[in-house]
């Protein structure tokens, strides 16, 4: 069943939205300062220098129950990015902008990975259902768990998650993380399909 919102609520929902991406934007900018001294050559909104930023570790079972880790895909560029499987909003939207992308990098050898914004009602099967929606494919990974795994992840990537009745507000972000763990570009949704591809393709070449 899609998830709509009374009026008011929506409005509500509308502004903190607004407020969650302008956090997510000014901690980005924090984490960036004194990265990168000279003009970087990726299209991100944020971008960090080679070495300056490593990413931070996260380790959960995917939609086919492995355990993923940044630390086991060291030797590819990595997309990571914060979904709900149940959104009828702006994650579909997201979604398929990285149908486009994902197709885009294929020859790259980089992974995606989604990490869940809805450990209450997020399942392997929603996982599917979503990517088969947005058409993705190549090497993506959906990334479950409980809160109690889940939110260490959020804390750590800056992206703020709350349960509203009949919706979850979360920030739209999305990393990319280049082949040594070093966190290289950040993105608020809506970005370019253009741009992301661009700086994965870089990444991958070592340049």
């Amino acid at each position: 069943m899609p998830r709509r919102l009374p009026l008011q609520l929506r409005l509500v929902v509308f502004a903190a939205t607004i407020g969650i991406a302008v956090g997510v934007a000014a901690a980005l900018v924090h984490r960036s300062q004194g990265s990168a001294t000279q003009p970087s050559p990726l299209r991100a909104q944020i971008t960090w220098a080679a070495g300056a930023k490593q990413a931070p570790g996260l380790a959960l079972r995917d939609q086919s129950g492995a355990t993923i880790s940044l630390r086991s895909l060291r030797g590819r560029v990595v997309l990571l990015t914060f979904l709900d499987s149940k959104c009828v909003r702006e994650c579909p939207i997201e979604g398929h902008v990285l149908s486009d992308v994902f197709r885009r990098m294929k020859r790259t050898g980089a992974v995606a990975l989604v990490v869940s914004v809805d450990p209450w009602a997020d399942t392997p099967g929603s996982a599917r259902t979503f990517a088969a929606r947005a058409g993705w494919s190549g090497s993506w990974r959906w990334l479950l768990g409980d809160r109690a795994a889940l939110a260490p992840v959020w804390r750590a990537y800056n992206i703020a998650v709350k349960r509203t009745p009949g919706d979850i507000l979360h920030s739209a972000a999305l990393y990319v993380i280049d082949p040594s763990g070093g966190l290289r570009a950040g993105y608020l949704f809506p970005f370019s399909a253009d741009s992301v591809t661009h700086d994965v393709q870089r990444l991958a070449a070592g340049t």
